[in-house]
């Protein structure tokens, strides 16, 4: 009797999961976007959330909860009830870099979530002040290092790509610059147009404008179909190295599966839209990422090595 109540009952609670994961979602689901509106990761955010309301004829609302390098957004859904109602756009940072930056997390980077999907990969590009006499990554290390410090680059804050994108950079050539923190990318891009610094990387998509303009130089991005002509900075003189920021979906930790796989799903079906291809990632410049969920825990478990030994070796501390 026993052995039967047991089957009965587990029977029920599979039952009871799988419901869970075909009506879902029965209510409004939150997108909890680690970054003040208006950037990268807002219209990540914004555009699936149009998207999935669309689909699931639920509201889906974006949450902006910036600060502390990503820490209070990822600290707030790991605490979430594990039931898809409550999701973070997480950029590499906040699982691959933060560990390595700071003695002590709110959150385990491992532990503390469930993958859902890759979104996209944002490549970022060297740019540089016109009135700066370098035209490639070879005059700018040589420049650097006939001038070592002088030269100054702007970050969008301390463990930001921004900054370790140019520690690596600084790693594999030798070259030495002065760091110059800001609070965002914009205050920085529009101190390079001014002269007030020399130059920084920053997302593709925020430098072809500006180049386009002749307001920078463009010394190194990526070779992609709208700039084939770009070198990458591997090409111009520095074997191996790469400039790339990626964005992941996740949800707390213990997600039932069949949500996931229907929220993965929707994230795919979302990136393969010709229209959302057209009329967003190529005009951002960005790469669609959009896999399965052991995809999205790959890129942490690559990433996390080389960004903790960039992390060690410039003693780079989080503020």
């Amino acid at each position: 009797m026993r052995a039967w109540l047991a089957a009965v009952v587990v029977s029920c609670l599979s039952a009871m999961a799988a419901a869970q994961g075909t009506s879902y979602p029965t209510k409004p689901v939150t997108i909890v976007v680690p970054a003040a509106p208006g950037g990268v990761t807002d219209a990540l955010g914004r555009t699936l959330a149009q998207r999935f309301t669309e689909a699931w004829g639920q509201q889906v609302i974006v949450e902006n909860k910036p600060g502390a390098n990503n820490q209070i957004a990822a600290e707030y859904v790991t605490k979430a009830a594990p039931d898809g109602y409550t999701l973070l756009i997480g950029p590499e940072v906040t699982f691959v870099v933060n560990p390595s930056l700071y003695p002590k997390l709110a959150y385990d980077p491992v532990k503390g979530f469930t993958p859902i999907s890759g979104l996209v990969t944002i490549n970022h590009a060297l740019i540089v002040n016109p009135a700066l006499p370098a035209e490639s990554v070879k005059d700018l290390i040589t420049l650097a290092k006939q001038k070592p410090g002088e030269i100054n680059y702007g970050t969008f804050g301390v463990g930001s790509s921004g900054h370790l994108n140019m520690e690596l950079f600084q790693a594999l050539s030798g070259a030495k610059f002065q760091a110059v923190h800001y609070k965002g990318a914009t205050p920085a891009l529009t101190d390079v147009m001014a002269g007030h610094i020399q130059m920084m990387f920053i997302s593709v998509g925020s430098a072809v404008p500006q180049w386009k303009a002749d307001k920078v130089k463009f010394l190194a991005g990526k070779r992609m179909a709208l700039l084939p002509d770009v070198p990458t900075v591997a090409e111009s003189g520095l074997p191996g190295y790469e400039a790339v920021s990626w964005f992941g979906l996740f949800g707390p930790p213990g997600m039932p599966a069949d949500v996931v796989a229907k929220i993965n799903a929707e994230v795919r079906k979302i990136f393969a839209d010709p229209e959302i291809k057209k009329s967003f990632l190529e005009r951002q410049y960005f790469e669609s990422i959009a896999g399965t969920p052991e995809q999205l825990t790959n890129y942490i478990k690559a990433d996390e090595p080389k960004w903790r030994k960039v992390i060690q070796d410039a003693k780079v501390k989080g503020e």
